[in-house]
Parts: structure tokens; C-alpha cells; sequence
């Protein structure tokens, strides 16, 4: 897969926030931050309240800070996480929503996973742009304006989506490459012995 970057992107290196809600898919939090910390991309992990964040499945994360602190800060790339009830919460953050909005007008990335998706399409940014979700995760919601696909993970200008769990891997490569190139991807990608 071949990305090229076309968003406003820095000469330092490249920073990115997942928020982290109770009831987030532990999969794809850990994989993400594991994937990205490993091409040397600077992550902060944000719990949306100050308590130790209990994943979908009962492990436990502590975040490195939390949302209310770092809200106003600059980020290359907002990722959001999947999971139930996790999307569920960040959905219902309004500081969520509000990060969207000020990183899709600046032309940052904003990426998600899994059920998170509904989070962008509910916000609006989805309009007339391809995405990719969990299966069913999008039923109760009105997705006659985006173009939902199949793939594992799918680029629309500067939002990019992904299918869930088992496509984590191939989300964080790919945000990677976005980030910093396909020779950066490469060297995240070969240790991993995946072929």
C-alpha cells in the first residue's frame, strides 16, 4: 500500500493522541501505541477521566495524562479506538468532538478503528468520504452520506478508518507511513515477522 502524506505535516517529529475511554478495545489501544512508539512517533495516551482505564475486556491502562490536560495541545494525528463501550464513551465526550473538529480544520489526520467510527460519522467529518468500521457497528446510524467499504483499512483524505481488531496491525503501519513514510513503515514492519 502506497501513502502520501498531503496534510500539514511538521519538521519535528510528528505527535499523536489516543484518547483512551472505559471500554476500550485493549487490541487496538496497545497496538497502536505499542506500533507507533516503535517508529519513534511521540504518543500520549489521555484517559477521558483520572481513573485507570478498564478495557473491554477487563485490562487494566493507565493513561499518561489525562484529556482535560492536554486538550489544548497541537497533535499531527488524533486516533481514536474501538471497542464497546469505549467508542460508545468518546462519542458522548463533547472535548472529543470538539478535538475533530480543530484538527480536521487544521488538515491533521484523525484516525479510527473498529466501532469508533461512529464517532466521525456522527461529527460529520465521514461526509461523502469512503470509510471502513466493524461490521454492524454503524447499523443505527445513518450512513447514507459516506461511502462505507469493505476494506481493512481505508484512506479518505485526511481521515483514515479501519475495520476492527484483527486489522490493528495494518491501521498502525499504515498511520505510520502517513506520518513519516514508507521506509519508516518498512522498519516497524519487518521485526514483526509477519510473513
Amino acid at each position: 500500500m502506497g501513502c502520501k502524506a498531503k496534510f500539514n505535516m511538521p519538521n519535528t517529529m510528528p505527535t499523536v493522541l489516543i484518547p483512551l475511554a472505559q471500554g476500550c478495545e485493549e487490541l487496538e489501544t496497545v497496538t497502536l501505541i505499542d506500533l507507533l512508539r516503535r517508529a519513534n512517533i511521540h504518543v500520549t495516551t489521555a484517559s477521558l477521566d483520572d481513573k485507570p482505564v478498564t478495557c473491554a475486556r477487563g485490562t487494566v491502562i493507565l493513561a499518561d495524562t489525562t484529556l482535560a490536560k492536554i486538550l489544548l495541545q497541537d497533535f499531527d494525528l488524533l486516533v481514536l479506538p474501538g471497542g464497546l463501550p469505549g467508542a460508545d464513551n468518546l462519542n458522548s465526550d463533547p472535548r472529543i468532538h470538539q478535538l475533530i473538529d480543530r484538527l480536521n480544520i487544521e488538515n491533521k489526520l484523525i484516525g479510527a478503528i473498529c466501532a469508533a467510527p461512529k464517532v466521525l460519522l456522527t461529527n460529520g467529518i465521514l461526509k461523502d468520504k469512503k470509510a471502513t468500521a466493524y461490521p454492524a457497528s454503524l447499523n443505527h446510524l445513518d450512513t447514507s452520506n459516506i461511502n462505507l467499504t469493505d476494506a481493512a483499512v481505508e484512506i479518505d483524505g485526511n481521515v483514515i478508518t479501519s475495520k476492527g481488531p484483527g486489522t490493528a496491525i495494518d491501521f498502525s503501519l499504515t498511520l505510520i507511513e502517513l506520518l513519516l513514510g514508507r521506509e519508516a513503515r518498512i522498519a516497524v514492519e519487518k521485526p514483526l515477522q509477519r510473513s
